[in-house]
């Protein structure tokens, strides 16, 4: 009855369109008055639940993406992948995600990624004469792939989510691989449709050019280098990077690029506390949810359960992963991380698979949920940067979300393609 109380009360305010933080606090609240347990235990969890040092890394990766976001790193990063890729059937389509795959490991936000470069290449390819359908639906697919590559703060919610077991330097290693395929996969699936509609290329700049836009890109291409090196020899913890990271950010913005008015920093300061502030809210009510969740033997009873489905690892991932895409349709990433992981970890764990493995199916799982109605952030800041309805996008958007959900599979079942590389550090 206590598991009816939670879930119920649960779906029921979220339905009503209360905020994901307040349904997880109330929901727990209710639960434990439901059990005879002292309310401030509600507390108690919420408070052990935000009291850890890793979760200080959060707002300053946000933070410092924030400052690169308005200090003109977007338009140096395009210009780049423009050089590099704009050559390729459907050029600037091709530019869009390449992009996204250098200004991700600048950002580590699927939103900013989708707001800034989209806010660079919608218009552009509206002029060239690309249908603006294509170009959000580009943007919206590839700003996840911002989510598997360093410095991504969603891996770092899922390493604590996990107790703080699984070292956020291999899961900050394992994304990298998984995400680069997803962005040959989309450039692949932008290729097919961009011969099919007759998109043109872009000129080729010339190997001067291209050199001479990768010098100017190179400060803030640096900032993934101090990230990813510094938390993977061990030099610094992730917390630590992400300090280090606005510092970078700061002083490349001010003093190499000076594209950073105090305007714009004090925008990024308030912009960073709002976001730290939401996802660290829904993080410490989380927490009193999971410790429920644990409480009531939710973890070992779905192991049971799925057992009695099925002892094959490859049934049990997939019905994992369609669980998991249909959470993602109607809640946000950074809560469904929280309630999600003390749930599915122990299931895949039990089943074999390895809990970095785990991680990275999980992040793009829910990324890709991202970009689906009706609560799909992304989907709404692509649309909004295009200026054109939902509908309109979701017409076309089906080749993007085959080659996102081809690439889950992938990563699924090959699983060397997330532990090759961490393997190697080690």
């Amino acid at each position: 009855m206590e598991l009816w109380v939670l879930f119920g009360s649960f779906v029921f305010l979220l339905l009503l369109g209360t905020p994901v933080a307040f349904c997880l606090g109330v929901s727990s609240f209710a639960t434990i008055l439901y059990l005879g347990l002292p309310p401030v235990v509600v507390f108690q969890r919420m408070n052990s639940g935000v009291s850890v040092f890793a979760l200080m890394a959060i707002p300053f990766f946000i933070f410092a993406g924030d400052l690169m976001v308005r200090g003109d790193i977007a338009r140096r990063l395009v210009a780049l992948a423009g050089a590099m890729v704009g050559h390729l059937r459907g050029g600037l389509g091709q530019v869009n995600i390449f992009a996204s795959v250098m200004f991700g490991g600048v950002s580590g936000s699927a939103a900013a990624d989708a707001s800034a470069v989209g806010g660079l290449m919608v218009p552009q390819m509206k002029a060239r004469g690309y249908d603006v359908d294509y170009a959000v639906n580009i943007t919206v697919v590839g700003s996840i792939i911002a989510l598997m590559i360093p410095p991504s703060h969603n891996m770092i919610i899922y390493s604590i989510s996990a107790g703080g077991r699984i070292s956020i330097a291999d899961l900050f290693t394992a994304g990298i691989i998984p995400g680069l395929v997803l962005a040959l996969s989309l450039m692949v699936a932008a290729w097919f449709v961009a011969r099919r509609r007759g998109y043109p290329t872009e000129a080729f700049p010339g190997a001067g050019a291209l050199l001479g836009l990768f010098a100017n890109a190179v400060p803030g291409l640096i900032l993934v280098a101090i990230i990813f090196g510094g938390v993977r020899s061990g030099i610094f913890t992730a917390s630590e990077s992400s300090n280090i990271a606005v510092v970078y950010a700061m002083f490349v913005t001010f003093f190499v690029y000076r594209s950073l008015s105090w305007n714009d920093f004090v925008s990024a300061t308030f912009a960073a506390v709002r976001t730290t502030a939401m996802v660290l809210m829904v993080i410490g009510c989380a927490g009193a949810f999971g410790w429920l969740l644990a409480y009531t033997r939710v973890p070992a009873t779905m192991v049971e359960m799925l057992r009695g489905v099925s002892d094959n690892p490859i049934i049990i991932l997939l019905l994992m992963n369609v669980v998991l895409l249909i959470l993602g349709t109607f809640m946000d990433m950074s809560p469904l991380i929280v309630i999600t992981t003390p749930i599915f970890l122990p299931v895949a764990v039990a089943f074999g698979v390895d809990p970095v493995h785990f991680g990275v199916i999980l992040i793009l799982n829910l990324g890709i949920g991202l970009c689906t109605p009706p609560v799909g952030a992304v989907l709404f800041v692509g649309c909004a940067v295009g200026r054109i309805p939902i509908t309109q996008a979701m017409r076309t958007i089906w080749p993007f979300y085959g080659a996102a959900f081809a690439t889950l599979m992938l990563v699924t079942y090959i699983p060397q393609l997330s532990l090759w590389l961490p393997a190697q550090f080690h």
